[in-house]
């Protein structure tokens, strides 16, 4: 990591804010963007790294993602990893959502990658370097409650999985990476049916991976050029039985999801 340049989606928190951390303390020049300036300039102030630079973008606007990547570019000079992290959940019945809510889940998590990735492709493809796409556990397992979540991770592994085989002979490597059930904000900003954050969180997060930690196996994986990487024993175990005992898993998983504090599955 030393003297590389590696580009952050959603950065002021969770496992963005760990693997900025993170990469700062492996000796890399780290740019990170956000939606909110207030958000970034805690950031700097918190971290006081000459070696981090932020950027105001939100990645569901393709204007605001070519104009972070080409200002990367044009600071740094290159970009040798692009860590495709903002992403946002939901927790509703598909029944009572709104749509709005399924297409502001695809355009932050599916075409914020989209977006950031084609434009950062040159000067990744002339430094030989590495995307990587922070999916989930529900790109490989569709999950009650999280239709929306669930479709624009699977499209983000199906556009990575395509984006690496055309790039088998180019330099670059393409991976991608699921998190089982971590600790961070995003069961707080999942959105409910109307589109609103839900502001709460039914999991105890004390008992799940650190953020720091799932950071930490990004960025070992990063450095094996790896292919993907699942985290957790439970998110492990998900993806084996979602391979072969599908419907088995249907009525696991239900019944999971249904003994959450507040399910919609009640």
């Amino acid at each position: 990591m030393q003297n590389k340049v590696v580009v952050i989606t959603g950065g002021t928190s969770g496992i963005g804010k760990a693997l900025a951390i993170a990469s700062l303390k492996a000796g890399a020049q780290v740019a990170v963007c956000g939606r909110k300036a207030d958000t970034l300039s805690a950031l700097e102030k918190e971290l006081a790294n000459d070696h981090l630079h932020t950027y105001i973008a939100d990645v569901s606007k393709e204007d605001d993602c070519k104009r972070f990547i080409d200002q990367v570019v044009a600071t740094l000079g290159k970009i040798d990893i692009l860590i495709n992290n903002a992403g946002i959940s939901m927790r509703a019945l598909f029944r009572d959502a709104d749509l709005t809510v399924l297409k502001q889940l695809m355009d932050i998590n599916f075409w914020g990658t989209v977006y950031c990735t084609k434009y950062a492709l040159p000067s990744l493809l002339a430094n030989k370097g590495t995307v990587v796409g922070v999916s989930s556990i529900a790109g490989y397992r569709g999950l009650p409650g999280r239709t929306g979540y669930s479709a624009s991770k699977f499209a983000m592994q199906g556009f990575l999985e395509a984006l690496r085989t055309e790039n088998l002979h180019t330099g670059i490597n393409v991976m991608w990476v699921s998190p089982g059930f971590t600790a961070s904000n995003i069961r707080n900003t999942a959105l409910n049916e109307d589109g609103r954050a839900q502001a709460e969180t039914p999991l105890d997060e004390g008992k799940l991976m650190s953020a720091e930690t799932v950071a930490d196996e990004i960025l070992k994986a990063v450095a094996k050029r790896k292919r993907t990487l699942v985290l957790t024993g439970q998110g492990k175990l998900t993806v084996m039985l979602s391979k072969l005992f599908p419907g088995l898993l249907d009525g696991l998983v239900y019944n999971h999801f249904r003994k959450e504090p507040g399910s919609p599955l009640k």
